[in-house]
């Protein structure tokens, strides 16, 4: 497979992250902003729900923007992480790799379009057990993002290439030994 075909279905899968990231938040909006303040809970299942959540800041709520300058410096900051990882995703050629990054990248361009438009990341994924929370409020833009990183950690940690042998010699242009 050709690498540019590679990047294609990146870009594809990247946009494919953003649009049902987008649409969830959109039926969120209609379903769980709309109820009154402090009851905005759907229960889905025991362990889990849709609880309408506004994330004035970064992963795990870090950098809370509490001002229009620290909103968009994080606008900023994120689009620059967004544009970097589009870099690296163009200069890429295996798939999985471009894969773990189009995962990244689509999450980060729903976020973005949420501080953008909101001021604030919309969240709503509640996985909990009893009152443990493993996990902060999240959604599918955070879940897409955590997944790719983790991908690109674990094919950077297990697949390495093979060690050089050869001291350096290419066995295919070397001369016979006699």
């Amino acid at each position: 497979m050709s690498a540019w075909r590679n990047r294609l279905i990146g870009l594809l899968i990247a946009a494919a992250v953003f649009v049902v990231d987008q649409a969830v938040k959109l039926w969120m909006v209609a379903n769980l902003k709309t109820i009154p303040t402090g009851e905005r809970v759907i229960e889905i299942l025991p362990i889990f729900n849709f609880r309408w959540t506004e994330n004035y800041g970064v992963s795990l709520g870090l950098f809370t923007a509490g001002s229009p300058e620290g909103r968009w410096a994080l606008v900023a900051m994120t689009g620059a992480i967004a544009l970097f990882v589009l870099v690296w995703l163009l200069r890429e050629r295996k798939l999985p790799e471009i894969a773990a990054l189009s995962l990244v990248l689509g999450g980060a361009l729903g976020n973005i379009r949420d501080r953008y438009g909101n001021g604030y990341v919309i969240d709503y994924a509640d996985l909990h057990f009893g009152e443990f929370r493993p996990f902060l409020v999240f959604n599918i833009a955070d879940a897409a993002i955590t997944i790719g990183v983790l991908i690109i950690l674990a094919r950077s940690l297990l697949s390495r290439d093979k060690p050089d042998t050869n001291g350096g010699h290419d066995t295919a242009d070397a001369a016979p030994e006699i």
